[in-house]
């Protein structure tokens, strides 16, 4: 007898049948067997979390802080979070208006299952992060791509964003800065996004889990443009090399945040209390974290369009903020499919396929440039090797 599943095992399978970080865990596991490979396939900077952080969690678990937590945060973790919002968007939340989730990734989970249902859709700027689209049909919801195309810089097509929206809309996903463009949205592309949605009367999502890299740790905020209708979600992953402790949170509405707090109760049930008292010490020192990987993110940047500009065969996509390039490989003749397989097979440096990021990054890799310096250089000498070898024909 045939085994059956539930619809949901479709709607988050990975689009196509194929997995987008296949060769990134080829690459990993390559690695930890102790070969000659540099992965640039992954956002995981070579940054430890602050000890004062680790120190605060350490503190907490000898104590004993190692029982059940509220399902959407401590309440001093929330209020920390809030005040952060504050000072980052101008939006003035607090506590009520923040749900404390495991990971941006959690927070995106949580946002589709409670906006959207079966025979409704969701719109979502393409180019976006590989998770999106399951995360959206997690709910049933069809996800439907607007482009933010290479031709306008990746930034998004308003027009074609209006004209995506039909009665069955219920919110528009976006990030800001995009991962993997490392785009920030303008002033007007947020003017044009907040009256769209203010129009139509639909939500939107705000990714920005990468706005504290952002240059002075601000993005234009969709939140003061329409606080009654806007979710910002973020996370201290990339602010404070914490991405293995999974921390996120949404700042929106307080009756959302009801809505979250009853899906998290079922779902994750409470972040460890000893990583809420990391987080805490980690916002206290928020400003000096993120003013670190600032200038960490902008020296590698640098370094990698320094090592790779003028390259043959490929165009360097410079970011505004965040920790991935986007390198143009169509003049190559190859595939991305076959130029992140050939590159791996003969130079062992993992990049990702810009095509499991959407529709307008076909034709496109993505090089997290995160990385030790040495060890960036390395892997942008052999990127030039591959690429003059391939010139050479």
């Amino acid at each position: 007898m045939t085994r059956r599943f539930a619809p949901l095992v479709d709607w988050v399978a990975h689009e196509g049948g194929n997995d987008p970080w296949a060769l990134h865990w080829e690459a990993r596991n390559a690695l930890d067997r102790g070969e000659d490979v540099i992965v640039l396939s992954v956002g995981d900077p070579d940054l430890d979390t602050p000890p004062a952080v680790v120190d605060a969690a350490v503190k907490a678990m000898r104590a004993g802080d190692t029982h059940y937590t509220e399902s959407i945060g401590r309440p001093a973790l929330r209020a920390a979070i809030a005040a952060m919002h504050t000072a980052r968007t101008g939006q003035v939340v607090t506590a009520a208006n923040t749900a404390v989730l495991a990971g941006t990734q959690n927070g995106l989970f949580v946002s589709s299952l409670c906006l959207a249902g079966h025979g409704e859709e969701v719109i979502a700027l393409d180019p976006m992060y590989t998770t999106y689209p399951a995360a959206i049909g997690a709910s049933g919801a069809t996800l439907v791509r607007v482009p933010a195309p290479a031709s306008a810089g990746f930034h998004p097509d308003l027009a074609a964003l209006e004209a995506a929206v039909t009665p069955r809309t219920r919110a528009i996903y976006l990030a800001t800065p995009n991962n993997p463009t490392g785009v920030i949205l303008s002033e007007a592309d947020c003017d044009g996004i907040a009256d769209i949605a203010r129009r139509h009367g639909i939500w939107i999502v705000s990714d920005e889990v990468y706005a504290g890299i952002a240059e002075g740790g601000r993005v234009p905020s969709l939140a003061t443009r329409l606080p009654e209708r806007v979710l910002t979600l973020g996370s201290l992953s990339k602010s404070h090399a914490m991405t293995g402790w999974r921390v996120g949170w949404v700042v929106g509405p307080a009756d959302f945040i009801v809505h979250a707090e009853n899906v998290a109760l079922c779902m994750l049930y409470g972040l460890p209390g000893f990583i809420q008292e990391a987080a805490i010490a980690a916002l206290a020192m928020r400003e000096e974290a993120e003013a670190a990987i600032r200038d960490y993110c902008r020296a590698r940047r640098e370094l990698m369009v320094r090592e790779l500009e003028g390259v043959p065969g490929i165009r360097l996509c410079r970011p505004d903020a965040g920790m991935f390039m986007l390198i143009d490989v169509r003049s190559t003749g190859l595939t991305t499919a076959e130029f992140v397989r050939r590159l791996f097979d003969a130079e062992r440096v993992s990049l990702l396929d810009g095509a499991a990021f959407g529709r307008e990054t076909e034709g496109f890799v993505r090089a997290c440039f995160a990385a030790e310096e040495s060890q960036l250089i390395d892997a942008t000498g052999r990127i030039r090797r591959f690429c003059a070898g391939l010139a050479a024909g």
